[in-house]
């Protein structure tokens, strides 16, 4: 129905919208509220018993995380007399704040949600929940930056790297793959917001530019396990050859965009005296690679090795998007032009 979709796509507007510029925590938490009940409706769009049980694991974690974010303002007032969100003070509501956050965004060890979600839903809206859902919640962590404790998003992000990579390497299922993917981004967000926050939301921009490239490609061959990736070729090459671009640029290897992101963050890391978290963190991101080789791989060079038993599609019914050759092309290419990237930013 083209008026509900006009109707919910307005609501995540509105309530992305609300939250990124309120002051006041109420404000903050309604908008987060409006985002999550958008959602919902796209999530179990299908009617599928899959979709219907990823939309409610979605709805009880949103909601306990929206519920703990509204505890721990009202732990704040009550101590500081205080409702804007930058003059977070206390520490027990610094600590509530940032479980809270966690479990919003899906960061380890509060991640177990995410990729059954993300595998109940379809690719469109796994691409609306692995970026447009984690901006309210990165903006919040943005301006309360100033008031967390460094050690525990320390942990937290060495933790999310190190499972997004390691229970990406044995996944079968695109969208589960692309979900320990988050994860692991994630890991790597959480872990500079407090030395820079700039370049925390530089690291989301780039993510989310390489990310919705590779969904977008993958709705477009309308794959979403590897056996039916490794028939891509054959029907789409070029989007086949920019899906393998865009996934090494995910796994952030240079020449491509990337490796800007994961560059900046070890440099400032360095910088504030953390190589062994930088080290880490940089080993731990060799997970993450093996598994996006192995997309790229199959999505380009491996021919499957048995007869499948699904009926094979020789040509695609959906026409190629143009977005799709742009946001491949930027994923590929905006390494070079980093230092005005980093002007504007």
């Amino acid at each position: 129905n083209p008026q509900a979709k006009l109707i919910f796509t307005a609501s995540l507007i509105l309530g992305t919208t609300i939250t990124i510029s309120s002051n006041h925590w109420i404000m903050a938490w309604a908008g987060l509220e409006i985002n999550t009940l958008a959602i919902l409706p796209l999530i179990s769009k299908s009617h599928h018993p899959r979709a219907i049980e990823a939309a409610t694991k979605y709805f009880l974690v949103q909601a306990t995380a929206s519920t703990l974010i509204l505890f721990s303002s009202m732990t704040n007032a009550w101590q500081t007399g205080q409702w804007d969100i930058a003059q977070l003070t206390s520490p027990t509501s610094c600590l509530i704040l940032t479980t809270a956050i966690a479990m919003k965004l899906g960061l380890a060890p509060f991640h177990f949600w995410f990729p059954e979600v993300l595998q109940g839903t379809s690719l469109i809206t796994g691409l609306l929940l692995s970026t447009a859902m984690k901006f309210p919640p990165i903006t919040l962590l943005f301006m309360t930056s100033q008031s967390l404790n460094p050690t525990l998003l320390t942990i937290l992000a060495i933790l999310s790297t190190a499972l997004g990579g390691w229970m990406g390497l044995n996944q079968t299922q695109t969208r589960k793959i692309l979900a320990f993917s988050s994860i692991s981004h994630l890991g790597w967000m959480a872990i500079i917001t407090i030395y820079s926050p700039k370049l925390a939301l530089l690291n989301f921009y780039l993510y989310a530019l390489v990310t919705s490239a590779v969904f977008l490609i993958l709705n477009s061959i309308n794959t979403s396990k590897l056996t039916t990736l490794m028939t891509s070729w054959t029907k789409t090459p070029a989007l086949s050859a920019a899906l393998m671009l865009t996934l090494l640029s995910l796994a952030g290897l240079p020449p491509l965009t990337g490796f800007l992101p994961k560059w900046l963050i070890i440099q400032e890391l360095t910088k504030q005296e953390m190589a062994p978290a930088a080290t880490i963190i940089a080993l731990l991101s060799l997970l993450s690679l093996f598994f996006y080789l192995r997309l790229a791989y199959c999505a380009t060079i491996t021919l499957p090795p048995h007869t499948t038993n699904h009926m094979k599609q020789w040509h695609t019914n959906k026409p190629t998007n143009i977005s799709i050759a742009i946001l491949a092309t930027l994923s590929a290419t905006l390494l070079p032009i980093s230092p005005m990237i980093l002007a504007i930013v």
